[in-house]
């Protein structure tokens, strides 16, 4: 164990399964109790934007890479406001960071935003219990706190309705007029917005539930986020009616699952879901594979795609649907993320793809 760590106090913590199974550790960040539903993630990387990562609301946390906050907390930019995951599971927790841009320690931004992290836990076991059983809930109970006894399951809240903005913001650009476009924010990250407004375009950000049937849009852009699709039913609805439009339209992550509902496929939950930086997927199209970043728990079910539809990206390692367009309008989605942060940005260009889209028709229409 690191010297250093003998000069801080260590707080006892149980990181406990609904099961009951139980891994022992050490508090760091706020020095409470909480639940959610126990996933990982295994980028070596990037913990500062999964962490704000709003499609990571309700869920406890684990890194697979062993060694974090070794380069603490800087600026930003982040991918939301504040810090959306339930809490932090990690092997070893870095109390000494090093890093230019740094401006303080991540045990100390996950203080200031009351956000409890445990360490000293056999991350590999609590994946390998994952993989093998599937995502279950759990919590975190620090010291000598009582444990609860029932856990909500978040995937039964309308978690889309917690996470998205609450009014309309809009950003136009800085010059010319390339479209309008209305993003519907499920949970959007904030570099979906900006890899949007950098190229261009009128950006009409609105809430999950806003009804945009009866306005004038170029382009409709429908965001990642939490939870289980089914939930963000007034967007199904919107976006049912949206697509009997030629107009372009672009999912990723549960914007894809939300496309997929509104045109008539089924959704089901995953094993354990999708969390990574390096998630293969294969265009059908051209048989090219992308490493993607990732961030889901559900997927489009391959066998209900409708026949106007067709299966566009799939897992290389699990073959499930990793995006779908239909097969005459300029209407397709994605499952991973094309904005990265963290990640590779391989599949940037699909928001090119999109704009491109809108400036046609807004050029011909």
């Amino acid at each position: 164990m690191n010297l250093f760590l003998y000069m801080k106090e260590q707080i006892p913590a149980k990181l406990l399964f609904s099961d009951g199974t139980s891994f022992d550790g050490y508090s760091f960040g706020a020095p409470t109790g909480t639940d959610g539903e126990i996933v990982f993630a295994t980028g070596m990387v990037g913990y500062p934007e999964m962490m704000t990562d709003p499609s990571f609301k309700g869920q406890i946390l684990t890194m697979t890479y062993p060694l974090v906050g070794n380069y603490g907390v800087g600026k930003g930019p982040f991918e939301s406001k504040k810090i959306q995951i339930q809490a932090l599971v990690v092997q070893d927790y870095s109390f000494e960071y090093s890093h230019a841009t740094a401006i303080k320690s991540l045990d100390e931004w996950m203080k200031e935003e009351s956000i409890p992290g445990i360490y000293d836990i056999d991350t590999r076991a609590v994946t390998k219990k994952i993989r093998e059983e599937g995502v279950m809930l759990g919590q975190i109970v620090i010291d000598r706190q009582q444990a609860k006894v029932v856990i909500e399951d978040p995937n039964k809240r309308n978690l889309v309705a917690e996470v998205s903005i609450q009014r309309i913001k809009t950003v136009k650009p800085k010059k010319g007029k390339g479209g309008k476009i209305i993003a519907i924010d499920c949970g959007m990250k904030e570099n979906i917005m900006r890899s949007l407004v950098a190229r261009n375009v009128e950006v009409k950000r609105v809430p999950w539930d806003y009804d945009f049937r009866n306005e004038d849009w170029d382009g409709l852009f429908i965001s990642n986020g939490p939870g289980n699709p089914i939930m963000a039913d007034k967007t199904i609805e919107y976006l049912r009616d949206a697509l009997q439009t030629n107009k372009p339209i672009f999912g990723i992550c549960l914007g894809s699952q939300i496309m997929g509902l509104a045109a008539g496929a089924k959704t089901y939950k995953l094993k354990y879901g999708h969390r990574a930086q390096n998630q293969p997927c294969i265009d059908i199209d051209t048989g090219k594979c992308y490493l993607t970043t990732q961030n889901h728990g559900f997927a489009v079910r391959k066998n209900t795609i409708p026949k106007e539809w067709k299966l566009w990206f799939t897992n290389a390692n699990d073959n499930s649907v990793e995006g779908i367009r239909h097969r005459k309008k300029p209407h397709f989605s994605v499952q991973f993320h094309p904005e990265a942060t963290p990640g590779p940005e391989d599949t940037a260009f699909l928001f090119d793809y999109f704009i491109d889209l809108v400036k046609k028709k807004k050029k011909y229409s």
